[in-house]
């Protein structure tokens, strides 16, 4: 056994969706890291293809926004096709962005784009994934985590201060850790998901077609050659993953004779199992993702959820790694798992909803589009506005449009960008706190400072019901730690003494 090198920060296992992200959080915050992947390689297959609007703003702020778009396709259109012939057609929302909201409805692209571009974002901040390397037994203390990692048959021992589990449903991390993963096996819920190329269907929708026996869809692919097909596979029915089954299937199901499928690239059976960890952290090991939580495809949601536990995560490790209170990780499981719950609800009901009514439940809600996600309740999360108030800390922060910099137009998310805290100052006359991993910006009539913004369209101030006193305190994952609306500069001390001020 080779001997022990140089603590690490933080090793993560997995390099899926969730592990990349987290990683690239910790990198561009230059904590240390390992990241382990136990494949040889990146992973085939499209599996889950929706991005939510949400993990669209994570992207943005991460640097990889524009990437992501490239290779889908946003609100794409939707055919469904009824056991009587009936044709219903319709879209995932409107690609039209709002002031506060800049990317209004999900993104189809394949999975493993979304890794690909996680990946260059990584490798441009210095990182890299360590591909073929299994995490073996682990101990953790009170002080660090002490694990075994092999490598071509090779064992090394690494000691990190935090472990962080990114490694899919079977997580060897939970169960080493001891955390428990009720939920249900539905073995009656099955469907085949392949990706494969297809003559005789044009790629302008994604297409359904119901019948008695169950469904099949075509999704085309953005930036491939293929479609990701689908069919759920009832009890006795076979779910043989053979081009043949695949054909008979659609044949059967769609009634159609003219639409020929290729040899898959990549198939799986999948199980609707749905489990929540009763807990996303045991002392210095966290869980993220599928780890944490698995779901039903219903909505587009697992992913999603996996990217952002990464996001909320991310940044509270680097302060803490930094100086901040080791208290502040515990509201990574405060604020999460709720949220995980909640997408669980959403996507059980969507996958019920399908099955009864033969029909892809509209998918253009703020719910599925996980705008709504916030951690009101949080410890984190403190304001002086009353119950009712539209907007309270803990919320997701708005974008606002109209915004003039003497650097020329701005829109909100453009100055948040980043890992600091973002303090939005609407006109108090108050001394401000100075900070580090602090950026403020001062509303005002006309900029005249780098730090002056001015609220030309009056859209700022309507997204946040800013009086003319109002502070307010935005985290680095882009949610609201603080509202103020008495213009209180010793309540943002207080909140950035609490937390410790350097992310």
């Amino acid at each position: 056994m080779l001997g022990p090198k140089p603590p690490s920060q933080v090793l993560i296992a997995g390099a899926g969706p969730s592990g990349l992200m987290l990683a690239c959080e910790l990198a561009r915050r230059d904590v240390p890291f390992r990241l382990l992947e136990s494949a040889p390689g990146p992973q085939a297959g499209s599996r889950g293809k929706g991005i939510q609007p949400r993990t669209l703003e994570v992207f943005d702020d991460l640097g990889i926004v524009d990437r992501v778009l490239a290779h889908g396709r946003m609100a794409m259109p939707m055919c469904s096709t009824a056991p009587d012939g009936r044709i219903v057609s319709g879209g995932a929302g409107t690609a039209e962005a709002r002031s506060d909201v800049p990317y209004p409805a999900s993104l189809i692209t394949p999975e493993w784009r979304v890794e690909e571009a996680l990946r260059l974002r990584l490798a441009e901040l210095g990182g890299t994934v360590e591909f073929g390397t299994a995490l073996g037994s682990f101990e953790q203390s009170s002080e660090a985590v002490s694990a075994t990692v092999v490598r071509d048959g090779v064992a090394e021992t690494v000691t990190a201060r935090w472990l962080v589990g990114c490694d899919g449903g079977h997580s060897a991390v939970r169960k080493r850790a001891g955390i428990a993963f009720p939920g249900e096996t539905r073995d009656e819920m099955r469907m085949i998901v392949a990706d494969v190329e297809v003559d005789g269907l044009g790629r302008e929708a994604w297409h359904t077609w119901w019948h008695e026996e169950g469904f099949a869809s075509l999704c085309p692919l953005p930036s491939t050659g293929v479609f990701q097909y689908q069919a759920t596979i009832a009890p006795g029915q076979d779910g043989e993953l053979s081009l043949a089954n695949l054909q008979r299937i659609f044949d059967r199901r769609s009634g159609r004779t003219d639409i020929r499928l290729h040899e898959p690239e990549w198939s799986s059976l999948w199980r609707a199992n749905i489990r929540l960890a009763d807990r996303f952290r045991a002392g210095r090991v966290f869980l993220a993702g599928d780890a944490a939580h698995i779901h039903s495809p219903a909505g587009g949601q697992g992913m999603n959820t996996g990217i952002q536990d990464a996001y909320n995560l991310g940044w509270k490790i680097a302060a803490v790694a930094n100086g901040a209170p080791p208290a502040l990780l515990d509201s990574y499981e405060t604020e999460r798992q709720p949220v995980a719950a909640g997408v669980l609800t959403l996507s059980n009901s969507r996958l019920e909803q399908t099955l009864e009514n033969k029909s892809l439940p509209a998918g253009g809600d703020a719910d599925t589009r996980q705008l709504t996600v916030g951690y009101r309740g949080s410890p984190l999360a403190r304001d002086d506005r009353d119950e009712i108030a539209r907007l309270r800390a803990g919320d997701r922060a708005p974008d606002a449009t109209g915004l003039c910099t003497v650097d020329g137009k701005r829109r909100l998310f453009d100055l948040m960008r980043g890992e600091h805290f973002t303090l939005l100052d609407f006109g108090t006359t108050a001394d401000l706190p100075q900070a580090p991993g602090l950026r403020i910006f001062h509303v005002v009539e006309e900029p005249a400072e780098p730090s002056d913004v001015a609220d030309t369209e009056g859209l700022l101030a309507a997204a946040y019901q800013a009086s003319g006193q109002t502070l307010v305190l935005i985290r680095p994952d882009g949610y609201l730690a603080l509202i103020s609306d008495a213009g209180d500069a010793a309540a943002v001390s207080d909140y950035l003494a609490a937390i410790g001020s350097s992310t």
